[in-house]
């Protein structure tokens, strides 16, 4: 039997939200409805204990469960969605310069954001017009240490290293099947008042990220997040 997680509760929260947060992360991240099993599998909680706090859960609206035994996501998931869009400012500035970029011939473009410790968030996805893309999807999560868009957001927050000292003095990151050995990316910081917001990334197959691709990529991708740093207050640094 799989050794059981410990949760801690940082900075002086409490353990039993940890565990509840961990159980909705893990319907979030289900490729549909979870059963018991799963959810003990993917948290590392112990049944009993996911049955304890599942009851708070679905109470609230964060889950819901189904006839047959399973869990998901319950109304509260979907009002807290549509929340975020209302007042989210970054979707209204943020889309147009991805669609601007697939527009002119780039590979999908996707904003991402640091969603904790280990992971971003692709919050935003516009898809090529290539017959084939690469598997990145809006609202999925990535780690953080892989691909363009995670080295990006680690450099330009302060993570120490002679990589992360390159990056910020060259302004933009490439993978080349660092992530998924058939797929490829390049990203770019956007600053807003207080710092780093995200990185916009363009990815697709990593046959079509040959050098004059990724240079004329590149000379749409840097000019596209300076104009989206301004558009959100940020400062765009003079890279080298």
């Amino acid at each position: 039997m799989a050794e059981k997680q410990t949760f801690t509760s940082p900075d002086g929260g409490v353990a039993a939200v940890e565990r509840a947060f961990a159980i909705v992360a893990a319907l979030e991240q289900g490729e549909g409805p979870v059963s018991l099993a799963d959810l003990s599998r993917v948290t590392g909680l112990y049944k009993s204990t996911i049955l304890r706090l599942m009851a708070s859960l679905e109470h609230n609206g964060y889950a819901t469960r189904l006839r047959d035994g399973r869990y998901d996501l319950g109304p509260t998931a979907f009002r807290l969605g549509l929340a975020h869009e209302r007042k989210n400012a970054l979707r209204g500035q943020v889309l147009p310069v991805l669609q601007d970029l697939v527009d002119k011939g780039t590979e999908s473009a996707s904003f991402h954001m640091r969603q904790d410790g280990e992971r971003r968030l692709c919050l935003l996805r516009v898809d090529s017009r290539h017959p084939t893309l690469d598997r990145v999807t809006a609202g999925a999560t990535y780690p953080l240490k892989v691909g363009a868009a995670g080295r990006v957001i680690l450099a330009f927050e302060g993570t120490a290293g002679e990589g992360f000292d390159t990056l910020r003095a060259e302004g933009w990151a490439l993978s080349l099947g660092e992530r998924d050995p058939a797929c490829a990316g390049l990203a770019a910081p956007v600053f807003g008042p207080a710092g780093l917001i995200g990185a916009v990334s363009l990815s697709g197959p990593r046959e079509r990220f040959g050098t004059d691709e990724i240079a004329a990529m590149r000379a749409l991708l840097m000019p596209a997040a300076a104009d989206l740093t301004r558009r959100l207050g940020g400062t765009w640094p003079r890279f080298s």
